[in-house]
C-alpha cells in the first residue's frame, strides 16, 4: 500500500512518465486517479479550481484502463505483440475538463446560474474522443461565466485563485483548468480560447497551453459563447504533454459544419526526447517578431523576460525578423464587437423554458425577464447589451459589418508576415508576449471592465484571424510567471510544438525552470482564506 506522500508524488509525473510506469505495472490507473483526486479534494477549498467532481466515474474509468493494461501484460505474456492503437497514449491518464464541456449525466454549468442543474444529455466530441483513448476525467473546471472574462472571477461558483500567489487571478475564462495543471491536480486540462482564454491564463500560472486553429478540435457539445471565435485547446505542465491532449481530441466531426476534414498528425511523435535533438529544431527557423506586441502599458518585467527568451532563441539559432502587423491595434475594438453580437445571439437560448434555471412566479414575459435578469452575471449582461446594440437596426452596417471588415484586414496582416511581402522575409512563425501583464490581485479589475479587456490585447488577434497560438512559460518577473508566445499558420500546431519543445530545451537548466508555484504549501492550510474570502479582504483595502 503507497504512502500518501508516495500517491502525491504521483502529481508531479508527466503523462509521459505516468503512461511509461502505467505500462511497466509500476502503479495502477485507479492509484493515480485516487492520488489526483485526493489532492484536489484536500485543497481546492484555497483554491477553488473545481466546479464539479466526479469520483465514482472516474474510478470505474481507471479500473476500466487497468483491465486494458492487464489484457496488454497477458498478451504480451503469451509472446503476442500487442499494437501500439491497442494502448493509447492517454490510457489512465487524469484529465480535467472545462465547465463548459457537455458530458452525458454530469452537470455542465458554463460558470452560470442559468445552467444551475443542468445535467448533459449526450457527451460532446472530444468527450468522447477522450473515453475511446481510455482516459480518466476527474470533473469539471470553474471558469468565467460563459467564458466571458479575463480572471475566472467572473463565475456563479466564486473566483478561482493563483497557485503561484493566492491573493492574485490565474487568468480566464479557462483558469480553473490552469490552477488544477499548475497545482498538480490533473496533468492536463481541457480550455476554451475564444480571445485567448486559453494562453493568458496559460501565461499567468506558468503552465502551457495551446489555441488550435479554428476548425482543428470539434465545437460539438461545447457551450458557445462566440460561435466564429471559440476553439478546444489543452493545458499541460510541458510542450509534450500538451501535444498528447491535442492528439487525443482533434479531428474532424461530421456533427460540426466548421470542424476541418483534415488528418491530425502525430503531434507527439515529432517531438524529441533528447534535449540537444530538440534544440537543435530552431536552426534555421526565420521567426518574426511584430513590434506592435509590445504594447504600450506592458510591464518592464514581462518585457525583459520576453527579450530575453528571443535573445535566447536566436543564439540557438533561429533568425529573429522584425515584423509589422498594423492592424493589430484594431483587434480590441473588433474583437469586442464580433464577440459580444455572437454572445447576444447564442446566448438567447437560455430563456427558462427549456433547460436551467427558471422562475415560474408569473406570465411568459414576466418569467423570461426574472430567468434572464438572475440567471446571468453582470459580465454575461454586460456583453449581451453591447452585441444586441452593436446588432440593432441602424447600427449593424456600422458597427458590426464594419468589424468584420476590420477582421479581414488583420488576417490579412498574418498572411504578408507569413508569406512575405511589403519588403519582408517570410517567417516560419512568430514570436511574442502572451500577456503583457504577470497575474494581477483578485478584484484589481472587477471595477474597470476595459483595464480587464486589455488583459487579452496580445492574444486575441490570433482568435479573429482564425490561427493557432501556443504559450509556454518563458522566466518571472516579480517572482510570478510570464509567457511567451508562438503564432503560426493555420492548421500548423505542429510547428508550434516544436518551436516550444525547443525552447523548454535550451532552457532546461535555468533556475526558474526547477519552482513550484510559490503557495501550494498553502493550499494544504484548512485556514488558508477561500477565493472570494481573499477577494473581499483585497476590495475592502
Amino acid at each position: 500500500m503507497a504512502s500518501a506522500a508516495e500517491l502525491r508524488a504521483l502529481t508531479r509525473l508527466h503523462v509521459r512518465e505516468m503512461a511509461a510506469r502505467l505500462r511497466a505495472g509500476h502503479f495502477t490507473a485507479r492509484e493515480l486517479a485516487e492520488a489526483h483526486l485526493a489532492l484536489a479534494h484536500a485543497q481546492d477549498r484555497a483554491l477553488n479550481a473545481w466546479a464539479s467532481f466526479d469520483d465514482e466515474r472516474a474510478l470505474a474509468a481507471a479500473e476500466a484502463a487497468d483491465l486494458r493494461l492487464a489484457g496488454a501484460h497477458a498478451a504480451a505474456s503469451a509472446g503476442e505483440k500487442v499494437a501500439p492503437a491497442g494502448l493509447p497514449p492517454l490510457l489512465g491518464i487524469p484529465v480535467a475538463l472545462k465547465d463548459l464541456v457537455v458530458t452525458r449525466g454530469r452537470p455542465s454549468t458554463a460558470g452560470s446560474r442559468i445552467l444551475e442543474g443542468f445535467v448533459g444529455p449526450y457527451d460532446a466530441h472530444i468527450a468522447e474522443r477522450l473515453d475511446e483513448a481510455g482516459a480518466v476525467v476527474l470533473g469539471k473546471t470553474n471558469m468565467d461565466e460563459f467564458a466571458m472574462g479575463s480572471s475566472t472571477e467572473h463565475s456563479a461558483w466564486g473566483p478561482t485563485s493563483n497557485p503561484w500567489d493566492l491573493d492574485r487571478v490565474p487568468g480566464g475564462s479557462s483558469g480553473g483548468s490552469a490552477a488544477a495543471v499548475a497545482a498538480f491536480h490533473a496533468p492536463v486540462a481541457i480550455g476554451t480560447d475564444t480571445g485567448g482564454s486559453i494562453r493568458q491564463p496559460a501565461s499567468l500560472t506558468g503552465t502551457v497551453g495551446l489555441r488550435p486553429t479554428y476548425g482543428r478540435v470539434s465545437r460539438y457539445g461545447i457551450v458557445a459563447f462566440a460561435s466564429s471565435l471559440d476553439q478546444v485547446g489543452p493545458f499541460g505542465r510541458d510542450v509534450r504533454d500538451a501535444a498528447a491532449l491535442l492528439q487525443a481530441v482533434a479531428g474532424h466531426d461530421e456533427r460540426d459544419a466548421t470542424s476541418a476534414p483534415l488528418p491530425v498528425p502525430d503531434y507527439p511523435a515529432e517531438l524529441p526526447d533528447p534535449d540537444d535533438e530538440a534544440a537543435a529544431l530552431l536552426r534555421g527557423v526565420r521567426l518574426g517578431l511584430p513590434r506592435e506586441y509590445f504594447v504600450k502599458g506592458m510591464e518592464p518585467g514581462v518585457e525583459a523576460a520576453v527579450r530575453s527568451a528571443v535573445r535566447a532563441l536566436e543564439s540557438a539559432g533561429a533568425e529573429i525578423v522584425d515584423v509589422s502587423l498594423p492592424h493589430t491595434d484594431y483587434g480590441l475594438a473588433t474583437y469586442y464587437i464580433i464577440a459580444p453580437a455572437e454572445a447576444s445571439a447564442n446566448l438567447a437560448r437560455y430563456d427558462g423554458i427549456r433547460y436551467g434555471h427558471a422562475v415560474r412566479d408569473g406570465d411568459v414575459l414576466a418569467n423570461y425577464l426574472a430567468t434572464r435578469g438572475s440567471g446571468f452575471g453582470a459580465e454575461a449582461k454586460r456583453r449581451i447589451m453591447l452585441g444586441t446594440y452593436a446588432l440593432s437596426a441602424g447600427y449593424y452596417d456600422a458597427y458590426y459589418v464594419k468589424a468584420l471588415k476590420v477582421r479581414t484586414l488583420i488576417k490579412g496582416d498574418f498572411d504578408r508576415a507569413f508569406a512575405g511581402a511589403d519588403g519582408q522575409p517570410p517567417v516560419d512563425a512568430l514570436v511574442a508576449p502572451t500577456s503583457p501583464t504577470v497575474a494581477f490581485p483578485l478584484g484589481a479589475r472587477l471595477a474597470d471592465p476595459v483595464a480587464m479587456y486589455l488583459s487579452d490585447a496580445c492574444t486575441l488577434p490570433v482568435n479573429v484571424a482564425g490561427l493557432c497560438g501556443l504559450s509556454v512559460p518563458c522566466g518571472l518577473s516579480e517572482g510570478l510567471p510570464v509567457g511567451l508566445q508562438f503564432i503560426g499558420r493555420a492548421f500548423d500546431e505542429g510547428r508550434l510544438f516544436r518551436l516550444g519543445r525547443a525552447y523548454e530545451a535550451i532552457t532546461a537548466t535555468a533556475d526558474w525552470r526547477r519552482l513550484e508555484p510559490t503557495d501550494l504549501p498553502k493550499l494544504d492550510d484548512p485556514a488558508t482564506p477561500t477565493p472570494a474570502e481573499r477577494t473581499a479582504r483585497l476590495v475592502r483595502r
